[in-house]
């Protein structure tokens, strides 16, 4: 058997979607079972997301603090943001996210893996970019506005954030999920062998 998730579609008998929101919305789905009896499914349609573990020279990542009103916390996060424009590509998406968020820019792009969030009620998707290479972007900073007027920044070592994952005090997904890539890559065959960042994205197809 090999270990590998596979596409897979089961008949859809009926969808509608009783909200849509700015940026998301939320269809259920009359999805055909197994055993030919037809089950409803509410989820949130996302257009997907990208972020960035952007790695300095010091083994230090760039963290961003912002506020989460679902979560009703204050949350240390890797930059990230949407993919507004469809189609987009998601490197583009994850340079201008780490330029607004931080006014960094990376030489060196890799991908350091792909998630869906939370498949059971999300279609979200992320890719997260490993970067490293990094240095102060040009120009004006760029302007923030709502949540992130209020953001924090911090550089922390490595072995620091994998110690707060391992004790529950940090807790976005796209921070535990991308130390602990790296990590792991580290441990393997290194990070020169990660993907490149232009490789496929079956989850949010692309145009280079």
């Amino acid at each position: 058997m090999t270990i590998k998730d596979t596409p897979e579609e089961w008949e859809i008998r009926a969808t509608k979607t009783p909200f849509v929101g700015n940026k998301t919305s939320v269809r259920t789905d009359d999805v055909v079972m197994p055993d030919g009896s037809v089950v409803g499914r509410d989820y949130q349609v996302h257009p997907g997301s990208v972020a960035v573990l952007a790695l300095d020279d010091e083994d230090r990542v760039l963290l961003i603090r912002q506020y989460r009103h679902p979560v009703r916390h204050k949350l240390w996060e890797i930059p990230a943001g949407l993919l507004d424009i469809p189609g987009e590509n998601p490197l583009h998406a994850a340079q201008r996210e780490l330029y607004e968020e931080a006014h960094v820019k990376a030489e060196d792009w890799r991908v350091l893996t792909d998630v869906y969030t939370t498949p059971g009620g999300c279609d979200e998707a992320v890719r997260v970019f490993l970067a490293r290479s990094l240095s102060e972007a040009e120009g004006e900073r760029f302007e923030v506005e709502d949540e992130e007027a209020d953001m924090e920044h911090a550089r922390v070592p490595v072995d620091e954030l994998v110690r707060g994952v391992l004790a529950g005090e940090l807790h976005n997904n796209c921070l535990v999920v991308g130390v602990l890539s790296l990590v792991a890559a580290r441990s393997g065959d290194g990070l020169d062998a990660l993907r490149p960042a232009g490789a496929p994205w079956p989850a949010r197809p692309f145009e280079s």
